[in-house]
C-alpha cells in the first residue's frame, strides 16, 4: 500500500491520536482532570473491545466486568504473592479472562443461547464471580487487599499520578481500534457482520456461528483482561467489587449509543456519556449520585427515537457536509 495514500486516508485518526497524546501535558498537575481523561480512555477501550462481540456479532454481552475483574485479580495476586511485575501479570490476567470466556462461551454458543438469554447469562457471570471471590479467603475474601510497591513504582505499576495510566490505556485504545479495523477487513469480520444481521441465514450460507463468535469473544475478553490489570494498579487494591455488573451495563450502553458495529462509535459515546457523568458527579456531589443514570436513560430514549443507528452516523454525516462545504466536488471516504 502507498504510504502517502494511507496517511491521507487516515489523517483524521492521526490528528485525534496526536491531540490525545499532547492534551494531558499542560494538565498534569490537575489530578481530577487527569483522572477524568483516564476513565474516559479506560471505558473507551472496553467499549471498543465490546464492539467486536456486541456491535459486529450482535451478541448483547454483559460480562465485561467479569473479564476486567479476572484480569485485575490475576495481576494483583501475582504481584502480591510472587512479585511478578504487572507489565507481565496483565497479560497473564488477560489469558485468564480468555479461559473464563471460553468456559462460558463454548456451552452458550453451542446450545445457541442468544439475544436476551445470552445477555442474562453473561451478566450473571459477574455476580457469580463476585460471590465466589467474596468467599475465597486466599485472595482476600471480603476485605480490601492493598497492592505493594515492589522494587520501584515503575516495576509495580504503582504511580502517584493518573498520567502514566492514561498513556498506558491510550496505547490499549489504539490497539483495540486497530484490531477492530483489521477484523472488519477480514473474513472473520464479514462473518461476524452476517451473524449480527441474521444468524440463522448466516449459518445456512455455511458460516460456523459458534467458531466465529468464540473468536470474537476471546479477543474481547483478552482486551478487557488487559484493562483489568491496569485498573487494579490504578486503584491500588483488590476487592470482589471489581466484578461489577454496572461496568458491564455501561460498556454495552456505550457500544449501543455509539452505533452497533461502527468502529469509532463506542469512543464517541464514551467521551459524551462518561464526560457528562463525571461532570454531574463533580457539580452535584453525592446528593444526586444516581442522576447520571437518568441522563443515560434520556440519551438512550432520544437515540432510539431519532438516531436508532447510534450517534456515529450522525457525526459522520455532519463531518461529510463540512468537508463538502470546504472542498466542493470532493468526496472523502467515510471513517466507518
Amino acid at each position: 500500500m502507498n504510504i502517502a495514500a494511507f496517511l491521507k486516508r487516515n489523517v483524521g485518526w492521526f490528528a485525534l491520536l496526536l491531540v490525545a497524546a499532547v492534551l494531558p501535558l499542560p494538565l498534569q498537575k490537575q489530578q481530577y482532570t487527569m483522572v477524568l481523561f483516564m476513565l474516559i480512555v479506560l471505558y473507551a477501550v472496553l467499549a471498543t473491545a465490546w464492539n467486536i462481540i456486541g456491535g459486529m456479532a450482535g451478541q448483547l454481552d454483559l460480562a465485561a466486568g467479569a473479564y476486567l475483574g479476572m484480569g485485575a485479580f490475576t495481576t494483583g495476586t501475582l504481584l502480591l504473592r510472587w512479585e511478578v511485575t504487572p507489565w507481565v501479570g496483565m497479560f497473564i490476567g488477560a489469558l485468564m479472562a480468555v479461559l473464563l470466556s471460553l468456559l462460558i462461551g463454548y456451552p452458550l454458543f453451542g446450545f445457541k443461547i442468544k439475544e436476551v438469554w445470552y445477555a442474562l447469562s453473561s451478566l450473571a457471570l459477574c455476580e457469580v464471580l463476585r460471590v465466589i471471590f467474596l468467599m475465597w479467603d486466599e485472595v482476600g475474601g471480603p476485605t480490601e487487599v492493598y497492592l505493594p510497591t515492589v522494587n520501584s513504582p515503575l516495576y509495580s505499576m504503582r504511580f502517584t499520578t493518573a498520567t502514566p495510566f492514561y498513556y498506558i490505556l491510550l496505547v490499549l485504545l489504539v490497539v483495540a481500534l486497530v484490531i477492530n479495523f483489521r477484523i472488519r477487513a477480514t473474513k472473520l469480520g464479514y462473518q461476524l457482520l452476517a451473524l449480527g444481521e441474521d444468524e440463522d441465514a448466516a449459518e445456512v450460507l455455511g458460516i460456523d456461528a459458534r467458531a466465529a463468535k468464540l473468536k470474537a469473544l476471546v479477543i474481547y475478553a483478552f482486551l478487557c483482561g488487559l484493562v483489568g490489570g491496569v485498573y487494579a494498579c490504578f486503584y491500588g487494591y483488590l476487592h470482589p467489587s471489581f466484578f461489577d455488573a454496572d461496568i458491564s451495563t455501561e460498556v454495552a450502553i456505550f457500544g449501543i449509543v455509539g452505533g452497533m458495529g461502527i468502529i469509532y462509535g463506542p469512543l464517541l459515546a464514551t467521551i459524551l456519556l462518561v464526560g457528562v457523568r463525571e461532570l454531574l458527579r463533580a457539580r452535584l456531589g453525592g446528593g444526586l449520585e444516581g442522576l447520571y443514570l437518568v441522563v443515560y436513560a434520556v440519551v438512550l430514549i432520544v437515540v432510539a427515537l431519532y438516531q436508532p443507528r447510534g450517534i456515529a452516523p450522525l457525526v459522520s454525516s455532519v463531518l461529510q457536509k463540512l468537508r463538502n462545504a470546504l472542498a466542493p466536488g470532493k468526496k472523502e471516504a467515510s471513517w466507518r
